[in-house]
């Protein structure tokens, strides 16, 4: 039964009363509304006792005239490759339903010069850019001056590395330009094919055909950050290796790409709100480059899905079923409630079974910037050494260590007294040698003065004959 013009509304009886079933009907490409993601979500929708969920079939969408379209309280579509979006734009005129993301916003995520244009407009962070419009019916906006390390743009110079992307979102071949100094040639981008995603090419020429968007090439840490929204007040963040590295896709065991999570800062957190609401996507992705301790929004993708995280799936049914429920029966007094990383356990499932999901590693790293060990060691019979034992207390333990400067310049007026009196009598009894007095003596003089803990002189007492190693040793640490 229909009681509303613009909703349609499945009233039937139970034993508690009248009640209504909200219907979410899923306009996209069937690779995307039964893939994985998209299926976790819907199950868990499902799991709202008012809500129910049609999937519209891509016969439907391709052939059938709106009017034949299911009926639906509530929209989630989205364009992709052979998406109508024309049809659907329709179709939500046709019967008013709400909508989880914005239909005529859709065509501007289309072309990167609008992207880019409402960027900035939000006063969100970009790359330094240029567009080059090739118009044969307005030549004059065409003004390109190539050189061999830079290019000229409508009168803005960029100086190698920099990267061009076609003006179509769609066309992902998105090159990056190197100076001579690093050897020119240029890393040509593509969508992954197996496990690349990039290639290296000599050629260092721009193309010169078709519109491009000419921008600063960003230094980041090897890594793109893919930012998730679900509403303005829910992101999901995580890097992946940049494919302008290597080219060469990571990939775990099971053939998946490796993502790692990323915790955004409170600036990137209201980027995050500012995309999804200037473009009017609730479910909406988007890249972030991290550089020069800034982050720089390089790409908007429009409705995209995190793969591969149960905690996301709860999430983002979670927030859609409790948006559908607050919009379309008020009467229910649906609490605002976002979800937070700390409210579940994050579990994954694995080939054997279920286990933690890794969400973080925290690492305490010393520093590695200390001189290596310096030692010196030599042997001592002169009793003027074993006077230092009697006097600061050596012999209880049979060690003495000394470190004190009024110690160190003790022992080297020592080193000093017995060169002095082998410089004047040869046949004296000093047991000694002299090139270790005296090598003894250079180290303790080293610096000028004693201070920091840079030497230190360990004594070692072996009262029974001759010793298997030193009885002396003296260190510069």
């Amino acid at each position: 039964l229909y009681r509303h013009t613009f909703f349609s509304i499945i009233l039937y009886v139970s034993p508690q009363g009248w009640e209504r079933q909200i219907v979410v009907g899923i306009c996209a490409m069937m690779k995307k509304s039964m893939s994985k993601p998209m299926t976790q979500i819907l199950e868990r929708l499902c799991k709202f006792e008012y809500i129910t969920v049609v999937i519209f079939s891509e016969d439907v969408i391709l052939n059938e005239p709106v009017e034949q379209w299911p009926l639906c309280d509530c929209l989630i579509s989205f364009h992709s490759k052979g998406f109508p979006l024309d049809k659907a734009v329709s179709y939500a005129k046709l019967r008013n339903p709400l909508l989880i993301n914005d239909l005529n916003m859709q065509y501007f995520i289309q072309d990167r010069r609008e992207v880019y244009r409402i960027l900035r407009e939000e006063g969100i962070d970009l790359p330094r850019y240029a567009v080059l419009n090739r118009d044969p019916d307005r030549p004059q906006e065409c003004s390109l001056i190539e050189s061999d390390d830079h290019v000229e743009v409508n009168g803005e110079i960029f100086q190698k590395p920099f990267v061009e992307k076609p003006v179509c979102a769609e066309d992902h071949n998105v090159y990056i330009y190197y100076p001579t100094s690093a050897g020119g040639g240029s890393q040509r981008l593509f969508r992954k094919i197996g496990s690349r995603s990039s290639v290296y090419s000599p050629e260092s020429s721009v193309r010169k055909t078709g519109s491009y968007i000419y921008e600063e090439f960003m230094p980041t840490d090897g890594t793109d950050v893919k930012v998730y929204t679900v509403g303005p007040d829910y992101a999901h963040a995580e890097a992946r290796k940049s494919p302008a590295l290597d080219g060469k896709v990571e990939r775990d065991s099971e053939g998946k790409e490796i993502r790692y999570p990323v915790m955004l800062t409170a600036m990137e957190k209201l980027v995050a709100r500012k995309v999804c609401l200037a473009f009017k996507q609730t479910v909406c992705g988007f890249d972030l480059l991290r550089a020069n301790g800034h982050s720089f929004v390089c790409d908007v993708n429009g409705f995209s899905f995190v793969k591969n995280s149960m905690k996301y799936y709860d999430d983002c049914a979670k927030i859609l079923g409790n948006i559908v429920m607050r919009e379309l029966a008020p009467q229910f007094h649906i609490p605002w409630s976002i979800p937070t990383e700390a409210e579940d356990i994050p579990i994954v499932p694995t080939t054997s079974g279920t286990m933690m999901e890794l969400r973080c590693v925290i690492a305490v790293i010393r520093h590695g910037d200390r001189t290596p060990k310096q030692k010196m060691k030599m042997e001592v019979r002169n009793p003027m050494f074993f006077e230092l034992f009697e006097k600061y207390g050596g012999y209880k333990t049979g060690k003495l260590k000394l470190k004190k400067p009024k110690q160190l310049q003790e022992l080297l007026d020592i080193a000093r007294q017995l060169l002095a009196d082998l410089g004047q009598h040869n046949d004296c009894e000093i047991e000694e040698k002299k090139s270790k007095l005296e090598q003894l003596r250079t180290v303790l003089e080293m610096y000028g003065h004693f201070s920091g803990i840079n030497r230190k002189v360990q004594l070692t007492y072996l009262p029974h004959g001759q010793p298997k190693t030193s009885m002396f040793e003296c260190e510069c640490v």
